[in-house]
This record gives C-alpha cells, sequence and structure tokens, in this order.
C-alpha cells in the first residue's frame, strides 16, 4: 500500500507539472495541424516522445528524492542517538514523540521530531527563514516514517502568559499581525497550519513564533475534504471536522478565535471582544469560509 501510495503521488504531482505542456501542445496541434494529415503524424509522433522523455525524467528525479529520503531519514536517526542528548519528552502520542535534544558538541538545543505520516510540510518549510517560524535544520523520510529537526524557540507559550493575565489590545494585535506573517509564509507555499492556539504560539522576547506543523496539511486544488480530522476543538473551523477541505481561511478562523482569547479571555461563542476588534473576530469566525477574509494579507492589512 505504501508502494502504491507513493507512485500515485508521483503521478499526480508529474501530471500537475506537465498540465501546461500539454495543454500548449492541443492548442498547437489544433490551429496550425488540421486538415494536414503529415503535419498531424508528425506533430502527433514528436508529443508523444516528449511526453514519454519528460515522464521519465519525473519518475526519476522522484526516485532520486525518495532514495535521498531514506538515506537522511537513517543517517538523521543515528546522528541524534549518537551526538545528541535527550533533556525532555515534550509530546508523545499514536503518532509519534517530540523531544527536547542538545549537542554534545556545541550544547545547542533543537527540537526533534519522530512521526508516522508524510512529511511534506517540513520538506517545503526546509531552508525557510522567517522570525515568525522555527527553522527547519534537517528532515527524513521512510517507510511512512518522518524525521525532523528544527530550532528550539525559547520562551513562554501564550497560553502560559495568558494565565498571568489578558493582553492589551495593542499588545494582542502585534501577536495577530506577526502571527499573519508566519501563516503567509506557509499559505504562499500552499500548506495550512491547522492549528493555530496558545500553546502553538511561543513568545521570544517580542517576537511571537508559530510553532508545531505535525497537523499542517499541504493544501490539494483537487480535494473534496481533509483525509484527516486534526485540530483542537474550540479553534479548528468547521471544515476541518469533514465538512470540506480545509484551505488558508480555516487558519483565519483560528486566528480569529485567538484573538479573542487574548482580549477576554472566553471564546468568541461565550464573549466577544468589544468594538472593532470584536467585529474582526466576527468575520474570522464566520461559519461560511465565504464570509471570512479573502486570505490572510487581507486580516493584516485590517488589523
Amino acid at each position: 500500500m505504501i508502494i502504491y501510495n507513493w507512485y500515485v503521488t508521483i503521478l499526480s504531482k508529474w501530471i500537475e507539472k506537465s498540465t501546461l505542456f500539454l495543454l500548449n501542445y492541443k492548442k498547437f496541434q489544433k490551429t496550425i495541424c488540421t486538415g494536414h494529415s503529415a503535419c498531424e503524424k508528425i506533430v502527433r509522433k514528436a508529443g508523444k516522445r516528449i511526453f514519454a522523455i519528460c515522464f521519465a525524467a519525473a519518475f526519476k528525479r522522484a526516485v532520486r528524492i525518495k532514495v535521498e529520503n531514506m538515506e537522511i531519514y537513517e543517517s538523521l536517526l543515528e546522528a541524534v542517538s549518537r551526538e545528541y542528548d535527550t533533556i525532555a519528552l515534550l509530546k508523545e502520542s499514536e503518532r509519534g514523540r517530540v523531544s527536547l535534544v542538545r549537542h554534545r558538541g556545541s550544547g545547542t538545543r533543537y527540537i526533534f521530531r519522530h512521526f508516522s505520516g508524510s512529511g511534506e510540510v517540513y520538506q517545503k518549510l526546509l531552508g525557510v527563514s522567517c522570525r515568525n517560524l522555527p527553522q527547519i535544520m534537517e528532515v527524513g523520510e521512510k517507510n511512512g516514517q518522518t524525521v525532523a529537526l528544527e530550532e528550539y524557540i525559547p520562551g513562554d507559550t501564550l497560553g502560559e502568559i495568558l494565565e498571568g493575565g489578558l493582553l492589551s489590545a495593542a499588545q494582542a494585535k502585534q501577536v495577530t499581525r506577526q502571527l499573519c506573517g508566519a501563516l503567509w509564509v506557509l499559505h504562499s507555499r500552499g500548506m495550512v497550519h491547522r492549528d493555530v492556539k496558545p500553546d502553538n504560539v511561543i513568545l521570544r522576547g517580542d517576537e511571537a513564533v508559530l510553532i508545531d506543523f505535525d497537523a499542517a496539511r499541504v493544501y490539494k486544488s483537487t480535494g473534496q475534504g481533509d483525509t484527516q480530522i486534526l485540530g483542537t476543538t474550540g479553534f479548528a473551523a468547521p471544515e476541518q471536522y469533514g465538512l470540506s477541505q480545509s484551505d488558508g481561511r480555516a487558519d483565519i478562523y483560528a486566528v480569529g478565535v485567538l484573538l479573542n482569547i487574548m482580549l477576554t479571555g472566553e471564546h468568541p461563542s461565550r464573549k466577544l471582544a468589544k468594538g472593532r476588534m470584536g467585529r474582526i473576530v466576527q468575520r474570522c469566525t464566520m461559519v461560511n469560509p465565504e464570509k471570512r477574509y479573502r486570505n490572510i494579507l487581507h486580516l493584516m492589512e485590517v488589523l
């Protein structure tokens, strides 16, 4: 089954990238060669040859990437066991575990994740630099298992800070705008976080950092619904429960709930923030995604 799913993934990615070529080829064949049988045969033959070459190249590249990921998976596991000390087990579930580790030579701390499922989101974030996201240092996949080494972000979670009291409107607005910046990095790369909540936001000085991409997914334009129901009750948008496929507007919903909690300490369904901020929260948390802000940049501009 794993091999089958991998093969289907390769084909779907290749087909998606080849769409433009196929459309242009069909258009050329229709407009230039119609009525000329010899020309039609030549173009059809050339098209099939190019088609085969493109497929072979894409398949070869996918196989190479697959092998490289497997090698990275094994070498990263070995390196962590040999060169790092485990300081604490931060989270453990059926999907896997998250640990705080320290490199023995440099003393630098990192987050090490080992879980079952796709590492596609971590692969897409590899090498991405954003002050409101942790940097992903290395990712490897093998037989449906993923390992990832990421930057450790020191500081208190927003949940811990809110236990001591609410934020001012100015503070809440600053945190929300920074989270919008982090989400824009994800959304612009076709990803949805799907688990924006106080415990997944760390305040590093005056910077809000969005962490934990275990529930994140890559948005598929052809999908009808989420393949897995993930997220946190109260913050997860209605579509995350299988009503439709979640996109960036699911994160807008969660940001609206988070903004309201920073201001009132309550879910907007129980107590809505007053004034303009309350109206922003209300639009963010509309049940129908079409009635929310059209994208995360639009919300950032309103704030």
